[in-house]
């Protein structure tokens, strides 16, 4: 699969369990470390590590690998690790202390224009 590919894959994922502020950030040009990052709220460590536990299924569902999960412990901010895609689930006071948007400033697509796009298996 394709990076957008996975993307809708973990945008629906996230919407699924009522992700806030989804936004999904491509950073190709920036960093060598991945080409897309989605960056998304839940509202408490219960939301956050529910939105991570989904994204996980949906991902093997999908069968997409994810190489690890960091911060499920702690649950303010967990990353979740899909190769060329990672997620970032925070909670608002994290985020917003963070900026990640700001700080990647990669070009942001809106999770609606990822589910209007084609899927070529």
């Amino acid at each position: 699969m394709n990076p957008d590919q996975i993307s809708q894959c973990i945008v629906k994922a996230l919407d699924d369990i009522k992700a806030k502020n989804i936004e999904v950030l491509h950073v190709a040009e920036l960093t060598t470390l991945c080409d897309v990052m989605i960056i998304a709220s839940g509202d408490s460590t219960r939301q956050t590590k529910a939105l991570a536990r989904n994204v996980e299924k949906e991902c093997a569902l999908q069968q997409i690998p994810v190489y690890g999960t960091e911060g499920e412990s702690g649950g303010e901010w967990i990353l979740v690790d899909c190769g060329s895609v990672i997620v970032h689930i925070m909670q608002p006071s994290i985020r917003e202390y963070y900026n990640l948007s700001e700080l990647w400033g990669g070009t942001i697509q809106s999770p609606a224009s990822l589910s209007k796009k084609k899927t070529v298996s």
